[in-house]
């Protein structure tokens, strides 16, 4: 089990960054990037933050992976931020993408694609040809278990598969409750309509590690 989109009390996460993925690794992960919120007020101190985490690695059984969430940036300033985040040491980049339940800016998801970001979280109503543009580019398209992003699941499902993009299932975790094992894991993505062994691939294959 992997997990590319999680939060500490770096952001709005409740737990600090050791607790998290301890708690991770009891749950059978074996790699959990810390994606806390961020925009141009915040961006060097959380990941100078997170970056000290990595220690954890040599004492836990898990990939730790540094990364950020850039959340509610207006378009024009995601690439160049994006571009910042990887020059302050960010390993992954994920976009908040245009869920239907919070009130994202028109044209974050494209904005995010056309930076060529790892994940476009939680996509909301994303046209199929935003979708072409998330497998031209190696942009994974996230499947949630967070409650209220995942109405558009299906949707978001249906666009990647006939578009041929990558896709992951990630928890959005903000609480030790939100963390979930493999299993619930491919639960989640069959329920997105994926079948059993699509569901499987995209859970246990890790694509965008690989990528």
């Amino acid at each position: 089990m992997i997990d590319l989109h999680t939060h500490t009390i770096l952001s709005d996460g409740e737990l600090l960054p050791s607790e998290l993925v301890r708690r991770a690794e009891v749950k059978g992960y074996t790699a959990i990037a810390l994606t806390d919120h961020v925009d141009y007020t915040n961006i060097e101190h959380v990941l100078s933050s997170l970056l000290k985490a990595k220690y954890l690695e040599d004492v836990l059984d898990i990939r730790v992976l540094v990364g950020v969430e850039l959340t509610h940036v207006p378009g024009e300033k995601i690439e160049p931020l994006a571009a910042l985040a990887r020059r302050s040491g960010a390993e992954l980049v994920v976009v908040h993408g245009e869920t239907p339940v919070e009130p994202v800016r028109p044209g974050t998801n494209r904005a995010a694609l056309e930076a060529g970001v790892d994940i476009l979280a939680h996509p909301g109503f994303l046209t199929r040809e935003e979708a072409e543009m998330a497998r031209e580019r190696g942009v994974c398209l996230e499947i949630t278990s967070r409650a209220g992003h995942n109405i558009t699941n299906g949707h978001v499902a249906r666009m990647a598969k006939e578009a041929g993009a990558l896709m992951v299932v990630n928890t959005d975790a903000h609480s030790p409750a939100d963390l979930i094992d493999q299993e619930r894991a491919v639960q989640i993505a069959f329920g997105a309509g994926l079948d059993w062994e699509e569901a499987r691939k995209i859970v246990v294959e890790h694509a965008i590690l690989n990528k």
